[in-house]
């Protein structure tokens, strides 16, 4: 059985604070699609990378030891490195901010090799609706939780999506680890 796995408290409360107040201050770009594309009907948000934020320094170290810990736990995939920086997406209601189901395995350089995706809640879950992250691990739909820190884990095969922002602006964190692609 295909597993989502869920890590209460991955970031504390301060944590998710600072990682919004460096996206608020930081020139963000519109998020595109794995081939470089944007499709606004697929993708509607914001992003910024982590490691062009200089104060951001502690956040791949912290997520590789979340990462380290539910591989071991849950997956035991062969992980090798971590190719890409970590990104942070706000998704708005004023854009109705979404992304349809997609999978995070695609045919770049980097995508063919992404094995275990990684999505922190970073807003209050009171500051938006709308949002929510659903994973589709078999024949049914999975929610993210949306607790405030929560870390969700899952293979990046896997389809996903986060449904429209109604109201407010929802910020999350996301990382994928990479190994050998997927036979």
């Amino acid at each position: 059985m295909i597993t989502i796995h869920t890590v209460p408290q991955a970031f504390t409360p301060a944590q998710c604070d600072m990682l919004i107040g460096y996206t608020k201050s930081a020139d963000a770009a519109d998020a595109k699609l794995v081939n470089r594309s944007a499709n606004h009907n697929i993708r509607r948000s914001e992003l910024v990378w982590v490691d062009e934020i200089a104060e951001a320094e502690w956040v791949m170290t912290h997520l590789i030891d979340v990462v380290r810990q539910a591989n071991r736990d849950v997956y035991n995939f062969d992980l090798t490195d971590f190719s890409e920086s970590a990104q942070i997406a706000r998704y708005g209601a004023e854009r109705q901010g979404h992304f349809d189901w997609h999978s995070d395995i695609g045919e770049g350089q980097f995508a063919r090799k992404r094995k275990l995706t990684v999505v922190v809640q970073l807003s209050d879950p009171a500051q938006y609706t709308g949002g929510t992250l659903e994973v589709m691990a078999s024949n049914a739909t999975t929610l993210g939780q949306k607790e405030r820190g929560t870390a969700i884990v899952f293979p990046s095969y896997l389809l996903h999506r986060v449904t429209p922002v109604e109201t407010g602006e929802r910020f999350s964190l996301t990382v994928w680890a990479h190994g050998p692609a997927f036979r």
